[in-house]
């Protein structure tokens, strides 16, 4: 039975957001970016087909590819400014990743790549299997494993620095 897009939208919005969050570091744009993945999302539904993956990895894909776009338009954006030396240097604020994180864990997030925090955002906070997360990716099982272990290492060690000073 095919899923209406009003019952994955339903279903996996929050899904949607909070990988956005993680991925992008930034509330607001992740707002932003969700609003444009379900939009893109509303046009391509056509072209989703449930025997190739569910419809939670299927828009967490879109939500990646708009991110992507967004990081590079936002790379032009800001080569432009400091050519005309505009650039703006703005901290994470903190509440950036959800509700109840102390400021620990906030800043160790902070501190990990984009890409560090999208595998942390699809295995742990979404929940995803291995394949799947590899899948969104475009990586390996084996290689997204290896990518979770060491973002999960960085992490842990930057709560530990915290902690520790």
């Amino acid at each position: 039975m095919q899923t209406s897009f009003e019952s994955a939208v339903e279903e996996h919005l929050d899904d949607v957001h909070a990988y956005l969050v993680y991925l992008t570091g930034d509330r607001a744009a992740a707002e932003d970016l969700t609003a444009d993945t379900f939009e893109k999302a509303c046009r391509l539904w056509k072209r989703y087909d449930p025997h190739r993956g569910s419809a939670r990895t299927w828009l967490c894909q879109i939500a990646r590819t708009t991110a992507l776009d967004h990081f590079r338009a936002e790379a032009r954006r800001r080569r432009r400014e400091h050519v005309y030396h505009l650039r703006e240097q703005a901290e994470p604020s903190v509440g950036t990743f959800g509700e109840g994180l102390s400021p620990t864990i906030e800043s160790a997030l902070a501190a990990l790549s984009a890409g560090e925090r999208e595998v942390i955002a699809l295995r742990v906070l979404l929940d995803l299997d291995g394949e799947s997360a590899a899948r969104l990716l475009g990586i390996s099982a084996t290689a997204c494993s290896t990518r979770l272990s060491r973002a999960l290492k960085k992490l842990e060690d930057g709560v530990r620095g915290h902690v520790a000073a």
